[in-house]
């Protein structure tokens, strides 16, 4: 059956002790270095990241805080040629407002002028023919007939004039 003998025992253990010995040292030795290495790299990649990461929240805070800022110069812009546009509108309503009260103004003097030159010319016409009646009546003794007579031919005659 089974025996166990201490000398066999004893060089098994030995030569596990040495062969755990050399394979610590040559074997897990390097591969924990490449594996402390590797999740050197690996920390440093994370780290970058996260870094990247902010720069690249910081960058979007930024360019959103650009962006509401022209957002709100543009609808001042915006407001003040409105209010400038509202503002010449207003002078020019104000201006033609002003042009067609002149234009009246002028038109009501030029009617009054006229109307003048027209009463003046019409009492120059009425003395002339006024005159020319008064002359036709001292120049003959009229009777009742002729007296008709004489005032249809004066208005058929400032008919016509007129």
């Amino acid at each position: 059956m089974l025996e166990f003998h201490l000398g066999t025992i004893l060089f098994q253990l030995v030569v596990f002790i040495l062969l755990m010995v050399i394979v610590a040292k040559f074997g897990v030795g390097p591969v924990l270095e490449t594996m402390k290495k590797r999740q050197d790299y690996i920390d440093q990649q994370l780290d970058d990241a996260e870094k990247n990461r902010q720069e690249a929240a910081a960058l979007l805070e930024k360019q959103r805080e650009e962006l509401k800022k022209t957002r709100e110069e543009a609808h001042q812009i915006l407001e003040a040629e409105k209010k400038r546009a509202e503002a010449q509108a207003q002078e020019i309503i104000a201006q033609a407002k002003e042009r067609a009260d002149r234009m009246i103004q002028e038109a009501k003097e030029e009617i009054a002028t006229e109307r003048d030159k027209a009463i003046a010319s019409l009492r120059d016409e009425v003395a002339h023919l006024s005159m020319l009646l008064a002359s036709k009546v001292l120049e003959r003794e009229v009777n009742e007939k002729d007296h008709e007579k004489e005032i249809d031919a004066f208005l058929k005659q400032v008919g016509e004039r007129l």
